[in-house]
């Protein structure tokens, strides 16, 4: 179980940071300690594989990619790797995961695709079709988005 300092630390981390010229000193503060504190902690989480990455996430819609697209593609065990690598290449995917087909999805591979247009978002599953030599897939469009959070400690 975390100590209280580490949940303190894990909850500010999990929620928006401030987009400000110094994030860590403003999380520091915000915590009542010095920012090489802070990033020690941080570095240590990282070493113990507790935080696996930290990053900026863009609300794709508000910048004008209103339009996604789930493409699933069914690709040979043998070329999945080399298909994956080719399609998280481009700057439109957002997301590019295996998974297992089964008895009645014949899908192993998963492309998100954001764009301004649904014809914007068709014209990279054409390039990414051309690019990985031709496969089947399906590409199903976003009818809806519900609210998306973050997981919170």
């Amino acid at each position: 179980m975390p100590s209280k300092f580490d949940q303190n630390i894990i909850s500010l981390i999990s929620q928006d940071i401030p987009l400000v010229n110094e994030p860590f000193k403003n999380l520091s503060l915000q915590l009542g300690i010095k920012q090489e504190v802070l990033l020690k902690r941080l570095n240590s989480y990282k070493k113990k594989d507790l935080l696996r990455k930290f990053c900026a996430s863009l609300n794709h819609r508000k910048i004008g990619f209103e339009h996604n697209a789930m493409v699933v593609w069914n690709i040979p065990d043998e070329l999945i790797d080399k298909a994956g690598s080719l399609m998280s290449a481009f700057a439109q995917v957002s997301h590019c995961y295996q998974r297992k087909k089964s008895a009645d999805w014949n899908y192993n591979l998963y492309s998100m695709i954001h764009g301004r247009s649904k014809k914007e978002c068709l014209d990279v599953v054409g390039q990414i079709y051309r690019k990985i030599g031709g496969q089947d897939y399906k590409v199903l469009f976003s009818l809806k988005e519900y609210k998306k959070t973050a997981a919170r400690f």
